[in-house]
């Protein structure tokens, strides 16, 4: 399957502190590619390098088949980013954040644009509602709806359910797997080992700067052996997945 995202060697300092060491990985097209990682471990500053928001120190990053140093704009015009928090203009609505991005995207029939996100994400009936009044949920659902305009190749997700209660997350979740059937390439990075299992096609774990794993969860559980608990047999979960391999990590 073609590659969306091919990193090799990436690596990136500020001042004195080496967070990117040595990143590794690929991500196919059409796939739910999670990267988890503690806080601080560099998620953050992989999704920056691969937006073109920050230029690494040393290493390869192609994205949809563009180099991201040498080929910015046009890796720009393939992708969309979402960050830990929702950008949305609170004082418009949510059909008036629409239409302004697809003005600003110089699309044509940015209303009929706007139409087709607001069914698509089931907020026709708060489409002329300001976005202040809307849930946490509804916000993000926005959110992500204005991160598609232009029909990116790929789109980025920066922990999108990060202070979300349990219903919204469920709502977010079902918008990245209808993304990904849609035929979207979706890169998230989450802290919240479930949201991986639920949604991931490929997992992988960043931890002191480098890739320590990826692969399928169940390429993952087979790293461990099953537990046998009253002689039924139980397979870990992620959460245990990754505390085990940072642990292990950390103790050398």
């Amino acid at each position: 399957m073609e590659k969306a995202i091919e990193v090799k060697n990436l690596r990136k300092s500020f001042k004195s502190a080496a967070v990117l060491k040595g990143v590794d990985f690929d991500v196919k097209r059409g796939e739910i590619f999670a990267l988890l990682g503690s806080n601080g471990a560099g998620k953050t500053t992989i999704i920056k390098i691969l937006a073109t928001l920050l230029k690494p120190d040393g290493g390869t990053a192609i994205v949809n088949g563009f180099d991201v140093a040498a080929h910015s704009e046009h890796v720009r015009q393939s992708i969309s980013l979402t960050g830990q928090f929702a950008a949305v203009d609170e004082i418009l609505t949510g059909r008036e954040n629409l239409i302004m991005i697809a003005k600003l995207r110089h699309l044509k029939n940015p209303r009929q644009v706007a139409d087709d996100l607001l069914k698509r994400f089931g907020l026709v009936d708060a489409a002329d509602r300001r976005a202040s009044t809307y849930s946490g949920g509804m916000r993000r659902r926005l959110d992500i709806a204005m991160s598609l305009i232009g029909k990116p190749q790929l789109i980025f997700l920066d922990e999108p359910t990060t202070g979300l209660d349990p219903e919204a997350r469920i709502e977010v979740w079902n918008v990245v797997k209808e993304l990904a059937n849609s035929g979207t390439t979706v890169f998230l990075t989450t802290q919240y080992l479930e949201e991986a299992e639920q949604l991931a096609d490929q997992i992988a774990i960043l931890h002191e700067g480098r890739i320590i794993v990826s692969g399928t969860l169940e390429e993952l559980k087979k790293l461990f052996p099953p537990a046998k608990v009253e002689y039924v047999e139980k397979q870990p979960s992620l959460e245990e997945l990754f505390l085990a391999l940072i642990g292990k990590k950390e103790a050398k």
